[in-house]
């Protein structure tokens, strides 16, 4: 049920070095290429596992990356204490149902997770009610009402000024440590011919040496 999307990084991938480095200047996708100079909005990437807060009019329920994803015991316990709760608020504001989607991060969740926190917690970045994927002045007030973390912002620019800033590499917004890297999307929301979003990404580690 609603499992979010592959989000395709921003250039291929060399099959002669098992896909291990970027073949820079080749964008995966002919949108990547043709919105290249186009003003991209970038948020920060976090090192996590994928979750949805998914509610249905009725219940609350809790996913990761597909339906079949197991999610950690300390994870799980952090997400019903801070969602079960909000029950009867999202039957008021959500009542045709709503799905939140992030990353359950903090320590134990991945190497350097407590980089992050030194507990377990979501991260929101993406919603959606029925069809519609919510702009980000949008997320930002459902995190705000429900004191939920949203992934930082972390610039505006083109995707080729994306790709340099991730090349340089930069401090994560959460503390003193090297970022994961960075997701971007156009400034408004956009889908190629088969209906899937226009969304990149870039880690940082794919120019380290």
């Amino acid at each position: 049920m609603n499992q979010y999307h592959k989000i395709q990084t921003v250039y291929l991938r060399d099959p002669d070095n098992h896909y291990k480095t970027l073949l820079d200047g080749q964008y995966a996708k002919p949108e990547f290429d043709y919105l290249r100079f186009c003003e991209w909005e970038w948020t920060e990437k976090v090192d996590g596992t994928n979750i949805r807060v998914m509610f249905d009019g009725e219940t609350i329920t809790f996913g990761g990356k597909t339906d079949r994803a197991s999610i950690p015991a300390h994870l799980l316990n952090a997400l019903n204490a801070q969602f079960l709760g909000l029950k009867d608020r999202f039957v008021d504001q959500f009542p045709d149902g709503v799905c939140l989607y992030g990353e359950g991060y903090g320590a134990k969740i991945q190497k350097g997770g407590g980089n992050y926190r030194l507990d377990q917690a979501f991260v929101l970045f993406d919603v959606r009610i029925g069809d519609w994927w919510l702009e980000r002045d949008n997320v930002l007030e459902i995190a705000t009402d429900y004191g939920i973390d949203v992934v930082p912002f972390v610039g505006v620019g083109t995707l080729p000024e994306m790709v340099e800033f991730v090349r340089r590499g930069f401090v994560s917004k959460w503390g003193d440590f090297r970022a994961e890297g960075v997701v971007a999307r156009p400034d408004t929301e956009l889908r190629s011919r088969n209906g899937s979003r226009i969304i990149t990404k870039l880690k940082c580690k794919d120019f380290a040496r």
